[in-house]
């Protein structure tokens, strides 16, 4: 049905307009050059009047006689956003006020032959937030958006704008069927070993009278008696010689295709596919001398985890196609990532997004929709959040990539550490009230729920993250932790090196987009700090301030604008990989490093990595570099500069570790070289140097090389603003069409290759010691490759 023709109209306004299902209210207003694009500009701010309007979506369809045959007709939302009424023939057959849920109405007493009338009015979410507040003798944190089973995101972040959408977002259809449907597969591994892995499916099935049916999976087929009615069985599956599904970097992401079909006396009556990963899943929480552990095991092997925390792609999530999921999720293998966390002010993703994580080796640490606000916990909320888990926990369980559920984002923290009690004058009462209403969501009807879902080893709990706040000690002792001490404490980088937590699932630094990401949507003429325009892509309120103020600290700050967005990555790329660095030489102690953020749900100044296009940030290349499983990172400790070997692989690893101290005129001032060897899966110091060692060079225009094999890491002992830089010249030779070779005559800092067109350079923002050639793949044949250096910058 979603491709019936609709039309929408303001409501109690005459004029229709067509619309587009799935769809929102505001591509339709856009598509109909009924408001302008809601990106460009500053536009953001003069759409506001959407939200508080209701609006109503119709169609006409066609049933035939044989349609009317069929003995069962359901009218299926796959998703309403959010507070919808639904008139079918002009009776209303269903009320709706989550967006997260699937709604289906029996609907063959409500059709006729011939043509049919279908409408939803959307009832202003803001409206109906307002009035629910109202219920309530104290205010909660965050206002309307938390009475609202809606994506938390669209009322405005530090990184999103506030558009408030309403509509038709995922697809609508009419299901017809007979004497029996599937309605939900599920399945447990009773046994896994190398010999033989024994699966047991359970498959609900629905049936109009009593029968018996033929279950069939893949080739194994056996007979079951229903009841009329919802019917519950059960059948084992054995696999010999099982192939483990492996997070990447440490083996295949195999999976095991399944078709489970259901037939009466040989007539097909409905199937199902599925695709299983077998593998087990810890989350190991073990005491020790310093507090708790808290790490993955996968197959019986401790993982290290890296990867990003991701928001949804778009503040119009229709717009959002599998083939942006899968990119997203790409873009996290290239750049050796095996876990992203789904955070919880956005949406549950669509299959795409999960299909795309089994099939590439990414675990999934999926959060529950809420985030950073406490929420109501009357009987009517509970029960409507209860049938989102079971709705969204159904659809996702069979996933080998989930790995954890998560309550919420920050509801924990935010109660604890952030005023509200004070900032909304509770009473003892107030507060009281509030915390056990937040129990009652978190620590008993969601882990309750789930208890009744999923079969061991598919249930790993967390109720809130982080466990403790940044700034409390413990967090850096157990559980895992959001370290917000740069960025929101305005800390030097270099106090990543020391707050090290067990499981660092937040933190960040954020940095500008590249000029043809902002082209898009800002006025040549306002492509400066002082236009409405570039105010309005930044959400943070004082987030430019803060990158200016960290990058006098650590770079000379450019006049040219287009430079300073290339410097401001540069600052975000060396932030991150201070962190990222200091949380893996920490292995094992420290068990995971999630940053803060993978990607944007519009074009903005923000914390990703990736912006809304899908570009490639600085921080991108430098996490792909600084994620691999091998790893040489250099540190600076007291009286020493300490050379650690990051080993993730499952094997253990030797060579010869050289070690070069170069002027930036590529002379050798200082070098040795030892043969070493360090065990699997583990972070060892491999060389030591005394500082007084090297004393006697100038700091400020020398580099240490250090290679282990093909492994290798370049550390400078200054500051970029106070390296002594001279003009490179950098040379670039043709290999072919989709490769050429770059190398400079002296030392070129954080090249930067760009080009006209969308083209992608396989490695981007690194050192060029002199001399050295590196060899870069291109996405597609360009004509004219351009370069810069810091060097360029400083002048």
């Amino acid at each position: 049905m979603s491709t019936e023709n609709w039309i929408f109209n303001k409501q109690n306004e005459i004029k229709k307009h067509k619309a587009t299902i799935p769809g929102t209210l505001h591509t339709d207003l856009f598509q109909n050059q009924l408001i302008p694009d809601p990106f460009f500009g500053a536009n953001e701010k003069q759409l506001q009047w959407i939200e508080n309007e209701n609006w109503e979506y119709e169609t006409h369809f066609t049933i035939s006689k044989a349609d009317l045959k069929n003995q069962n007709i359901d009218l299926e939302f796959e998703g309403l956003d959010t507070y919808a009424t639904v008139y079918l023939n002009g009776k209303v057959v269903l009320d709706a006020d989550n967006m997260f849920r699937k709604w289906t109405i029996s609907s063959k007493s409500h059709l006729k032959i011939g043509t049919n009338h279908l409408k939803v009015v959307f009832h202003s979410v803001v409206q109906k937030g307002k009035e629910e507040a109202k219920k309530l003798s104290y205010t909660l944190p965050e206002k309307e958006r938390v009475f609202v089973r809606k994506a938390q995101y669209q009322f405005g972040w530090d990184w999103g704008p506030r558009f408030v959408t309403t509509g038709i977002w995922k697809p609508v259809q009419l299901k017809f069927w007979n004497s029996g449907k599937i309605e939900n597969i599920k399945y447990s591994q009773i046994e896994l070993n190398d010999k033989k892995a024994i699966l047991e499916f359970t498959t609900e099935i629905y049936v109009s009278k009593v029968k018996t049916i033929q279950l069939k999976i893949n080739e194994k087929s056996e007979t079951f008696n229903l009841k009329k009615g919802k019917n519950k069985i059960k059948m084992t599956y054995e696999i010999a010689n099982p192939k483990l599904w492996w997070c990447n970097g440490l083996g295949d992401a195999n999976l095991y295709h399944f078709t489970v079909e259901i037939s009466h006396k040989n007539q097909l009556l409905d199937s199902k596919k599925l695709h299983i990963g077998l593998r087990t899943i810890e989350l190991i929480q073990e005491k020790d001398q310093i507090g708790s552990s808290f790490y993955f095991k996968i197959n019986g092997k401790s993982v290290f985890m890296k990867g990003a925390n991701v928001v949804p792609p778009d503040s119009f999530l229709p717009r959002v196609s599998d083939s942006t999921y899968f990119s997203l999720v790409e873009n996290a293998k290239k750049a050796n990532m095996n876990m992203l966390r789904v955070w919880g002010g956005g949406v549950y993703f669509d299959d795409d997004f999960y299909e795309a994580c089994d099939a590439k080796g990414i675990l999934v640490w999926q959060d529950f929709m809420f985030a950073c606000a406490m929420y109501p916990s009357d009987e009517k909320f509970v029960e409507n959040v209860k049938q989102e888990v079971i709705d969204n926990v159904n659809r996702l369980q069979n996933h080998p990539s989930i790995a954890i559920w998560c309550g919420n984002n920050e509801n924990d923290e935010g109660w604890h550490n952030w005023g509200w009690q004070k900032q909304f004058n509770y009473s003892k009462a107030d507060s009281t009230q509030i915390w056990n209403d937040y129990k009652k969501v978190f620590h008993e009807m969601i882990p309750q729920t789930l208890d009744s879902l999923l079969p061991k080893g598919k249930n790993i709990y967390w109720s809130s993250s982080p466990s403790k706040g940044w700034g409390r000690k413990e967090s850096l002792t157990q559980g895992d932790v959001h370290y917000w001490g740069v960025w929101w404490g305005k800390e030097p980088f270099e106090i990543y090196e020391k707050k090290v937590g067990r499981f660092v699932s937040e933190y960040g630094f954020q940095g500008m987009p590249n000029m043809e990401t902002l082209q898009k949507v800002i006025n040549k003429e306002d492509l400066n700090f002082t236009s409405e325009a570039l105010k309005n892509h930044q959400k943070h309120p004082t987030g430019y301030e803060t990158i200016n103020e960290y990058m006098e600290r650590d770079y000379v700050v450019p006049k040219d604008f287009e430079d300073y967005l290339y410097v401001s990555q540069l600052l975000q790329a060396r932030g991150m990989k201070t962190a990222i660095e200091a949380h893996r030489r920490a292995k094992p102690y420290c068990m995971g490093t999630l940053y803060w953020q993978l990607n944007d749900c519009w074009p903005v100044t923000s914390w990703s990595s990736l912006d809304y296009f899908g570009n490639w940030k600085a921080f991108q290349y430098q996490a792909k570099r600084s994620f691999e499983n091998l790893l040489l990172s250099v540190a600076n400790e007291n009286d020493k500069y300490k050379v650690y070997l990051v080993n993730d692989d499952f094997e253990n690893y030797s060579g010869k570790l050289e070690l070069e101290l170069l002027s930036f005129e590529g002379k050798s001032l200082w070098k040795t070289s030892k043969e070493i060897s360090v065990e699997e899966n583990t972070s060892t110091i491999v060389y030591e140097i005394l500082k007084e060692e090297l004393k006697s060079f100038d700091w400020q225009q020398t580099v240490l090389k250090v290679q282990l094999n093909e492994v290798q890491s370049n550390y400078f002992f200054a500051k970029p603003k106070e390296l002594k830089l001279q003009k490179p010249t950098i040379q670039i030779r043709t290999i072919d069409s989709f490769t050429f070779e770059i190398s400079s005559d002296i030392l070129a800092k954080d090249v930067f290759i760009y080009s006209e067109g969308e083209v992608f350079f396989e490695d981007n923002y690194f050192d060029l010691l002199p001399k050295e050639k590196r060899f870069i793949k291109l996405s597609k044949p360009v004509q004219n490759i351009k370069v810069k250096s810091l060097f360029d910058t400083m002048q």
